[in-house]
């Protein structure tokens, strides 16, 4: 990387302001930079606020347009309807929980767009994630970003080493506090813009009314049983559940009463005492091993079930050929099938898979 200025990043432009700082770092480096837009949502719902809709595209541009960079907007608009929403809607049909940030990276970000920027010439895929890559002989490692309130290498566990070998992340060593400081020095027009915390194809964070419009007859009612099979009520259908879930169950009882399992075959809601929800062990499918190999079992590690938590110690065995169990010290809280566990080593990425 000595001949920097002949080196061309495309960077994944989400109309934010993380993003925008990555491309602005990058040409400051002397990288010759190019902006990449993805369309991702259906036609017609382009207004969404997130960084699917025409207000990330026409930010993205704006961007570009104060570095002085080229920018493409991409059409995914089909990829991620089959790829991510479908998944979604059939996941919560099957009485799981998705994680769709997760696939979006491991079908869309960086596999399609990834291969679409090196069709066009770029050496580099950057993204704005807070996250770490760090080529270390011969193989290349996934690493926390600095910031432990923004690391976002729990959503990256899919990545294997064929794709880090052409992914930046420029953010991974800074701070979102610095990130908007740059922004606002430079007077990106992104450097206020705030922060997105929902599912960007579901604007306004209502999963069940977006099930609803979107995902066929999901409204399959059943009976909501306590844990001797008794029924206490009647659900709406299993797609609006999930495991932990205490509000809009519509039954009373002395003491609160929380999810604890869904029964897709009897199409039956289980309900609980929150003692119920604590478990140490899981069993974890499609697993995917940054270093591209399985570790030695039995694994000594950390995990976390979910992106908000603290990464707790972790025994990781063979469970039978394309499984594996978990078993963590202490019980962990509400462990949720179809959402992801992720082992680390520090904070380095060993990999991950789902949840059964």
């Amino acid at each position: 990387m000595s001949n920097k200025k002949t080196i061309t990043v495309a960077v994944a432009m989400s109309g934010g302001v993380d993003s925008s700082v990555a491309a602005l770092l990058l040409l400051q480096k002397g990288f010759n930079v190019i902006g990449l837009t993805m369309q991702l949502v259906p036609c017609g719902a382009e207004k969404v606020s997130g960084c699917c809709g025409l207000a990330a595209v026409n930010s993205a541009q704006k961007v570009c347009q104060k570095l002085n960079i080229p920018h493409y907007v991409l059409n995914f608009r089909q990829p991620f309807q089959k790829k991510v929403i479908d998944y979604f809607c059939r996941e919560y049909q099957a009485g799981r929980t998705p994680n769709p940030c997760v696939v979006c990276n491991q079908c869309i970000k960086f596999d399609l767009l990834l291969r679409r920027a090196r069709e066009i010439g770029a050496d580099f895929l950057a993204t704005g994630h807070y996250a770490r890559v760090a080529c270390k002989l011969p193989k290349f490692t996934l690493s926390k970003g600095k910031d432990k309130n923004k690391d976002q290498s729990y959503f990256l566990y899919c990545l294997n080493q064929e794709q880090l070998k052409y992914i930046l992340f420029p953010l991974g060593d800074l701070t979102k506090k610095q990130v908007r400081q740059i922004a606002k020095k430079v007077g990106l027009p992104t450097a206020e813009r705030p922060e997105s915390q929902e599912i960007c194809f579901i604007p306004d964070n209502d999963y069940r009314k977006f099930l609803r419009k979107n995902c066929g007859r999901i409204n399959k009612l059943g009976p909501i049983l306590n844990e001797s099979g008794q029924v206490v009520g009647q659900h709406q259908g299993i797609a609006f559940y999930t495991i932990g879930q205490r509000k809009g169950l519509g039954i009373a009882g002395r003491k609160p009463l929380y999810v604890l399992k869904i029964d897709k075959k009897k199409n039956a809601i289980i309900v609980g005492a929150e003692k119920g929800l604590y478990q140490k062990e899981l069993i974890v499918k499609n697993l995917n091993w940054v270093q591209g190999e399985m570790p030695k079992l039995p694994l000594k590690a950390t995990a976390k079930i979910r992106y908000r938590q603290l990464a707790s110690a972790v025994s990781v065995y063979s469970e039978s050929k394309n499984k594996m169990r978990a078993r963590f010290i202490k019980p962990q809280r509400a462990i949720t099938p179809g959402q992801s566990i992720v082992f680390y080593r520090g904070n380095e990425v060993l990999g991950g898979g789902i949840i059964v």
